[in-house]
Formats: C-alpha cells, sequence, structure tokens
C-alpha cells in the first residue's frame, strides 16, 4: 500500500487501524447465523473473543469443574490437552486413544470405554486435519447418549467441511472456529451449547467467572440480557471479516460447501493412489475433507521432499504430527484450496517432488486421477 503525499500511510491504514465499530445488532445476528449453518434451534450460540484454543479451554475448565466422570477420547494433541483441562478443572479423566497412534477411533472402542468407566461424559475431536481423519461423529454421540451422557466436539477443523447437524441427535456442546473451510478469521470462535450442556457447565458453583475462560459470563453479559452491548472487546475487524465469510458461506450453502471439501479430498486421495502411494485413512468414510495424509516411500527423505515442493513449486505439504508414521505428509485442501487447480497441482508437486529426492511416483497417473475425479462431478463447485 503506497503512502500519501505527506509522507503518511494514507487512507486504507486508517481503515485498517480503526476499522468501523461491529453493530450490537448485527453481532446479535452472527449468532443467529451461526445457528442456521450448525442447524442448531435448540443450542444457544456464544461468540467468543479469541482463537478456538480459548473457546476450548474455557469448555474443558468450565465443564471440568462439575467434576463428572468424563471420557476424552484423544486422536490427537488438542484431544490430549482437553483431557488436560477437564483435569485441571476438577473432572475425573479417562483418556481413549486409537490402537494405533494418528487413526480414527473405532466405535467398538468408545462402547467397550463407556461400558468400563461409566462415565457421565465425553468429549472428542471430529475432524483431524494434522492426520486426515474423521471420527465417527453420528455413532460415537448415539452412544453416548444412549448412556445419558453428556457430548462435547470439537469442531474447530471440521466446521464447513463435514456435516454436523445439531439439531436432534448432535453432540450438547460444539465447539467451533471460522478459520478453516468457512474461510473466516482466526482470531474469534462460537461455542454452541443446548440445555444439557448447560447444565454441566453450571453444575459447579466453582467454575471461572470473571474471567475470559467464561462461558457463563457471555450468557450473562450478552444472552441474559436487551443485547444492546456487545460483552467484552472483541476485535472489530474479526467481527467484520466473520460476517464477510457467512455471506460468502450462504451464497455458496453449505451443502455445496461441503461437497466442495469432499470432492477436492476424494481427487486428492485419487491422485494419492495414482503416485503409487498410500493414503493414510483407509476409507473415504474415515478421510477428512479438510486434508490427505498418505506415507511416503522409504527410500526418501521427508525434509527434503517437503522442501522441494515448496521451493520448486511453490506447493506448500506438511509433516504429519510427533507420534505417527514418520513417512506422512498431508496435502491441504481447506477453504480456497479445496478445489481442481489447487488438488492437481498439491499431487502434481508431491510427486515429482519425491523423483527429486530419489523415490518412485507417477506423476502422470496422478494428474490423470485427479482430473478423472473432477471430470466425473462435472456438476459439484
Amino acid at each position: 500500500m503506497s503512502g500519501s503525499a505527506d509522507g503518511g500511510l494514507g487512507p486504507g491504514w486508517a481503515m485498517a487501524l480503526d476499522p468501523p465499530a461491529f453493530p450490537p445488532v448485527r453481532y446479535d445476528r452472527l449468532g443467529s447465523r451461526l445457528a442456521v449453518m450448525l442447524e442448531a434451534p435448540e443450542h444457544d450460540v456464544l461468540i467468543v473473543p479469541g482463537e478456538a484454543i480459548v473457546a476450548l479451554e474455557a469448555v474443558a475448565r468450565e465443564a471440568g469443574a462439575s467434576g463428572v466422570r468424563f471420557l476424552n477420547i484423544a486422536t490427537s494433541v488438542y484431544g490430549r490437552l482437553f483431557g488436560e483441562w477437564l483435569a485441571a478443572g476438577g473432572a475425573a479423566v479417562t483418556t481413549l486413544e486409537p490402537a494405533v497412534p494418528g487413526l480414527p477411533i473405532t466405535v467398538d472402542e468408545v462402547s467397550a470405554a463407556l461400558a468400563r468407566t461409566g462415565a457421565e461424559a465425553l468429549a472428542f475431536v471430529h475432524g483431524e486435519a494434522a492426520t486426515g481423519i474423521v471420527n465417527p461423529l453420528a455413532e460415537i454421540v448415539a452412544l453416548a447418549r444412549s448412556r445419558g451422557a453428556v457430548t462435547i466436539l470439537d469442531a474447530v477443523a471440521s466446521v464447513g467441511a463435514e456435516p454436523l447437524r445439531l439439531a436432534g441427535q448432535g453432540p450438547d456442546i460444539v465447539v467451533v472456529g471460522p478459520q478453516k473451510a468457512l474461510e473466516g478469521p482466526a482470531g474469534l470462535s462460537a461455542v454452541a451449547v443446548d440445555e444439557a450442556g448447560w447444565a454441566l457447565l453450571t453444575r459447579a458453583p466453582s467454575a471461572p467467572s470473571f474471567s475470559s475462560l467464561s462461558l457463563r459470563d457471555i450468557r450473562r453479559d450478552w444472552l441474559d440480557t436487551p443485547r444492546r452491548v456487545i460483552p467484552g472487546t472483541p476485535y472489530a475487524h474479526d467481527l467484520w471479516a466473520l460476517e464477510a465469510a457467512l455471506d460468502a458461506l450462504e451464497h455458496e450453502t453449505l451443502p455445496r460447501r461441503i461437497a466442495r471439501h469432499r470432492l477436492a479430498s476424494a481427487a486428492v486421495r485419487a491422485g494419492i493412489d495414482g503416485l503409487g502411494l498410500e493414503s493414510w485413512a483407509v476409507s473415504d468414510a474415515t478421510a477428512s475433507g479438510l486434508t490427505t495424509a498418505f506415507l511416503l516411500p522409504d527410500e526418501v527423505d521427508r525434509d527434503l521432499v517437503v522442501g522441494l515442493a515448496r521451493e520448486r513449486f511453490g506447493v506448500t505439504l506438511a509433516a504429519g504430527p510427533a507420534g505417527v508414521d514418520p513417512r506422512m505428509v498431508r496435502i491441504s485442501h481447506i477453504g480456497r484450496l479445496a478445489g481442481f487447480a489447487p488438488a492437481l497441482s498439491s499431487v502434481a508437486a508431491a510427486g515429482a517432488s519425491i523423483q527429486a529426492a530419489g523415490g518412485r511416483a507417477d506423476v502422470g497417473a496422478a494428474s490423470a486421477a485427479v482430473t478423472a475425479v473432477y471430470a466425473a462431478r462435472e456438476g459439484t463447485r
């Protein structure tokens, strides 16, 4: 952005540094629009002025203060963190991890753990962007409900890329973030809470209050008021950005947004198969719409492949997280990357980088496979 003639930063910087105040009536509408998007007529939706990790810790510490027995499913570092916060709040926590690190939890594992622990509440992550997997949402929630357990879902990554459908038989508490498939700002998050969720969060009088980690405060200062003063001091830029993101989502429609991510996932998985490599998620049902993880050939160096993709092709590949197969690399197809051109270029760059690192990969077959998936679904954006 160019400066002004007198050496100032120009009018654009005034907008960046001092945006218009966000009106309370539009703030109220943001909550209503999020509730519609989540198909959550029975849930209150609270906007949390902070990135999603703040909302997750707020939920965990407030729920933990209830002191109930929790089954915490940890399929990533975020699941493990959530369990630590629950325990710090006062809950009795049993942590359940998959038999193979980085894979989805199975319904049988959850069923056995619920029976063994007698858990009164259950928490888990829906979609894991770090490993490209999705946990079985509907089945886990149904199991928990059959035993009378309250369910807490971390849908920060999955919202907009995977169906949630909170109405009726959905989770009781859901944390979402707009920065991934919703293509919005990272500085805000939201929590949807139904009646059973509020009963858990307000069970103990010792839960945080007058704190940035207090959903009770947000309910007291917004939901239970005439809603004329926005609670706290959320960053106006983020509120305007969230509104714009919801405008774009409603124009595209949520079903088409989800379908676009699922299509990108299917195309990249087909491309990985064309390269002659193995996708980490064993089936489409457990594969994330956000990222696709795959395993490199044994003979190539992972850091070299990731570096070559970035330096030669301008494509970002990411190494898998610590504690999973050291050959894991993932391709992102989140938000604006969920399309034909990014999917094709990412797969081709991965293959060419593997070749340059001394491995075998069929870039031609992979490119044809990605193209074939999109050609077969011509009517889906």
